[in-house]
């Protein structure tokens, strides 16, 4: 009997053994497997992203990534690119299609129930772009008119907060708002000011009104999830030497950020 409950136990213990489960290498881990970083960045923003006349990316965000690829791998080369758009991003983030977003993303308190993020890497603010000879100096100068907006951009929240009376228009990205401005579809674009200026900056037609309407702190993205802690202490390492070394300053002076 006493071998029989001995062979019982013997045989429990090595069911239970069988049936634990591996645990669940985190975001980090996945990314060390893989050998790559996945990142989510945006092709239509210059200068934080955008395609040379080769059909490049490069840009602000686009370096920022390589950095974090090599601080992550060692390998600045480690990296793939998948282009998002403002509306789409967040779904790429939380389907598993990128790692991260490093796309012009401002950090929110509606975003951060969804989203995590690191510490910022630079601080933009919404603007307006009008034709040149609009006699608008502020948003209140916009009641009862129409004004663009990007879709999935802080900006129609800040619209309907402020002239609930505007009519917005909504584009998927900034190429397509700015032709519809010069098309006279509307009488202005509201956006974050540095990709405004990309936007003014060979076109004698329009400017920026200069009043700001918020401050947008760009930072990068992660999944609202136990295994990105370890990802985003990494990545925030990685900023912050940045900012006390001043190569963030010296990559907005490359890309002209103001």
């Amino acid at each position: 009997m006493k071998k029989i409950i001995l062979s019982f136990l013997f045989l429990c213990l090595i069911c239970s053994a069988c049936g634990k489960k591996e645990p669940k290498i985190d975001t980090l881990g996945q990314i060390a497997k893989r050998d790559k970083l996945i990142i989510g960045v945006r092709d239509d923003t210059a200068p934080f992203g955008f395609r040379d006349k080769n059909g490049n990316l490069i840009g602000y965000d686009i370096d920022l990534a390589n950095i974090i690829a090599k601080g992550i791998l060692k390998d600045e080369k480690k990296v793939e690119f998948v282009p998002v758009t403002a509306s789409n991003r967040i779904m790429k983030l939380n389907s598993g299609e990128v790692d991260i977003l490093i796309s012009t993303m401002s950090i929110t308190e509606q975003r951060q129930q969804i989203l995590d993020f690191s510490i910022p890497y630079h601080i933009a603010g919404q603007a307006i772009l009008t034709n040149r000879a609009s006699k608008a100096t502020s948003l209140k100068d916009f009641e009862g008119k129409k004004l663009i907006i990007v879709f999935g951009s802080t900006s129609e929240n800040n619209l309907r907060t402020n002239v609930p009376e505007v009519e917005i228009l909504g584009f998927k990205t900034y190429k397509d708002a700015f032709n519809a401005l010069k098309a006279g579809k509307a009488q202005g674009i509201v956006a974050d000011d540095t990709i405004l200026y990309n936007l003014a900056l060979n076109d004698g037609s329009v400017k920026i009104l200069p009043k700001r309407y918020s401050q947008e702190p760009y930072a990068v993205a992660f999944r609202k999830e136990k295994e990105s802690v370890r990802l985003i202490r990494e990545v925030d390492y990685i900023i912050d030497n940045l900012q006390s070394t001043g190569r963030l300053n010296k990559m907005r002076e490359k890309w002209n950020i103001k």
